[in-house]
């Protein structure tokens, strides 16, 4: 089911049939976002739902892990940012997405790194329409936090 494009970011995740998640307590001495002016930067969120981090979303990208699988990881992560951005900015109505970063827990040999943080770019597009587009970086990496698949972090504006 999509989305339509003129309503607001919390009925979109409701046409879905998500919701914003509690915002997880950071698990290290870092705080999960710093505003500053007009700008929101989120840490780096892994896809950690309200029961935990699924075993489905622990292990490396081309080897337990399939590109959707991760893709769906990507997507919980990118659920947990728009939680974050929620509570900085108060309204996703008033956010627009400015640049995110993704990592992939993966092997060497795997090549599809990119594909796997669409999940989120989608993800982000999907619920805040033409504001969600944004600028990105997109690496593999050897090793995540608690052996997540997927970590994403981000850069939003706040807006009129």
């Amino acid at each position: 089911m999509t989305a339509s494009n003129n309503s607001s970011p919390l009925s979109k995740l409701a046409q879905l049939g998500l919701r914003l998640p509690e915002t997880a307590a950071p698990i290290a001495n870092y705080t999960p976002f710093s505003r500053t002016g007009n700008l929101i930067f989120i840490s780096g969120q892994i896809p950690i739902s309200e029961t935990g981090l699924d075993e489905k979303f622990k292990g490396k990208a081309g080897k337990n892990i399939s590109l959707e699988t991760a893709q769906a990881a990507a997507r919980q992560a990118a659920l947990n940012i728009l939680a974050h951005a929620n509570t900085a900015a108060g309204d996703l109505n008033k956010i627009r997405a400015i640049r995110i970063g993704g990592y992939v827990n993966a092997t060497p040999d795997f090549n599809a790194i990119p594909q796997i943080i669409n999940g989120a770019s989608d993800f982000f597009v999907e619920i805040l329409g033409e504001k969600g587009r944004h600028a990105r970086f997109a690496v593999g990496v050897a090793q995540l936090p608690l052996d997540a698949v997927v970590e994403i972090e981000g850069i939003f504006e706040i807006i009129s």
